[in-house]
This record gives C-alpha cells, sequence and structure tokens, in this order.
C-alpha cells in the first residue's frame, strides 16, 4: 500500500492510477465498518485509496478534537490488511493551507438535527468533502449510513457542484447486541457500553410499532423515554423524517428513516434505520 502525505505526493500518485478508482474518506480510528467500506470499494473499482485526515474544521469549540482517538500505524495496516492501495494522509496545513477562507455551505438537508445541535459541523464536513473529492478525483466514494444526514449532506454537495464523483452509501456494521460501530464508542465505559444498547433498541421497537400502524408521536415519545429510563442523560432527538428531505413527519409516508442522538456518560451516539 502506498502512503502519501502532502498534495505533491497525491498528485503523482493519482497520475499513475488505471481504471477506477475508489474512495473511503475517513477520520482514523478504524473498525471494522470501516473495513466494510473498502472491502465494498474493491468490489466498485480497480484501485481503492481511503484518506485519514481528524478534520478541525467539523469539531465545534466543546467537542472533542483533541481527545478524537489518533492510530496512525495500527490504522495503515489495517488497511493494508483488507486490500487498501493508496493511503493518503495528508496535515492540517495542507488541507487548509495559510490564507484558506473558503466555506462549503449545503443548506436544506443540513439545517435541522445534526445542523442544530452541532452549528457548523456540516459546513466543516462539506468544505472537507469537497477538497477531497477535488484533489483526489475518484470515480466512487463510499460513506457509511450511520451517519445519515451526512450521506445526505455529500450527496447534495456533488450532485450542486457537478462533481463527477459517484457517492455510494454503505449499510451500518452493527456489534452482535446492536450497537453501531463507532470511533467513539472506544469513550465509553463498560457500564455505558451496557447502557448504550437501549439506542439501537429503540430504533427498532420504533420502526417495529410505526410498522404496526401506532401513532408515530406516541410510538416516538415511547422510545425517548426508553433512552432516558436506560441512563441517557440528553437526547437531541430522536425523529421519523423523510429519508430524502430530512424533514420530519407525523405520519408514515413514501421513503422514511429513524434518526436519533444521545448521550450517555460523555459521549453522543448517532444511529437510524429505514422504514
Amino acid at each position: 500500500m502506498q502512503i502519501v502525505r502532502n498534495s505533491e505526493e497525491l498528485a503523482r500518485a493519482r497520475t499513475a492510477v488505471g481504471g477506477r478508482l475508489a474512495l473511503v474518506p475517513t477520520m482514523g480510528a478504524l473498525h471494522p465498518g470501516h473495513m466494510a467500506l473498502v472491502e465494498e470499494a474493491k468490489r466498485r473499482a480497480d484501485t481503492v485509496a481511503a484518506s485519514i485526515f481528524v478534520n478541525p474544521a467539523q469539531f465545534g469549540p466543546t467537542e472533542d478534537f483533541s481527545r478524537y482517538p489518533r492510530r496512525e500505524g495500527e490504522d495503515a495496516r489495517m488497511l493494508e490488511d483488507t486490500g487498501c492501495d493508496l493511503l493518503w494522509m495528508p496535515s492540517v496545513a495542507d488541507i487548509y493551507p495559510q490564507g484558506f477562507s473558503t466555506t462549503v455551505h449545503v443548506a436544506s438537508v443540513s439545517r435541522r438535527w445534526e445542523g442544530e445541535a452541532r452549528p457548523g459541523h456540516f459546513n466543516g464536513v462539506a468544505t472537507v468533502v469537497a477538497k477531497l473529492l477535488i484533489s483526489m478525483r475518484p470515480d466512487v466514494a463510499l460513506f457509511g449510513e450511520k451517519d445519515f444526514q451526512q450521506l445526505a449532506v455529500i450527496r447534495r454537495l456533488a450532485a450542486d457542484l457537478n462533481i463527477p464523483t459517484e457517492i455510494v452509501a454503505v449499510p451500518t456494521v452493527r456489534e452482535e447486541d446492536g450497537l453501531a460501530l463507532s470511533s467513539r464508542n472506544a469513550y465509553l465505559s463498560e457500564e455505558e457500553r451496557a447502557r448504550a444498547v437501549a439506542l439501537p433498541r429503540a430504533l427498532e421497537y420504533a420502526r417495529a410499532a410505526i410498522g404496526e400502524g401506532k401513532p408515530v408521536q406516541m410510538v416516538l415519545d415511547t422510545a425517548r423515554k426508553s433512552l432516558i429510563d436506560a441512563g441517557f442523560s440528553r437526547i437531541d432527538y430522536f425523529v421519523l423524517v423523510d429519508a430524502s428531505t430530512l424533514e420530519p413527519l407525523d405520519a408514515p409516508a413514501g421513503e422514511m428513516r429513524l434518526i436519533a442522538a444521545a448521550v450517555v456518560g460523555t459521549t453522543r451516539l448517532i444511529d437510524n434505520l429505514a422504514l
């Protein structure tokens, strides 16, 4: 696996790539969910590249940028063992050089939910993903469905800016008890980890209950209460939304998604399920 660390090395490496190129953008702290993205990338392209960049622009002033897990050596070994061909690990100065003053803002789908809970977050995501796609010029880029609103933002970004990269969603990878794999799960204590499984269970309950025709608001209220009863200290949102627009729904209609964000201990978890 070739490792490149700056734009000049990347340009040379990209020129040497023949056939279809797939990109798996990450912030490192890799787990089997990321490896599922690499495996899907191998099925869709001749060459697979990954990026590792902990993006400061998507962290708020009170969030966990400084303590976000960084495991460069272990991450590189995991990617190589899974069949990644090229790893791009740029510095902050390479992505945001002196004088950098451009921000990409994707309206509509970024307005609610994570956009309200983490002001400025999606501007940071959209800006760095635009830079990654423009710099790497992949034929396809793969993102996990666990960050469902992020996926919607990136799809809108690519369409609006005419970036000729196919955006592919890969299903969420879960532990045996249903908890979605996340780099932030490493923050959970043993007790918090046991409580955290209440989140996917609440989503599963809500999906089944709405499918049975129970009133949406009643179901959502019951699901939220189950999280508080399980020891979650805060629920930022637990809602049923239109899968395309992310606007809230008070009755089933078309393609839908249950999306949720809640805090257990000091760790904020997000998850979602399709209906």
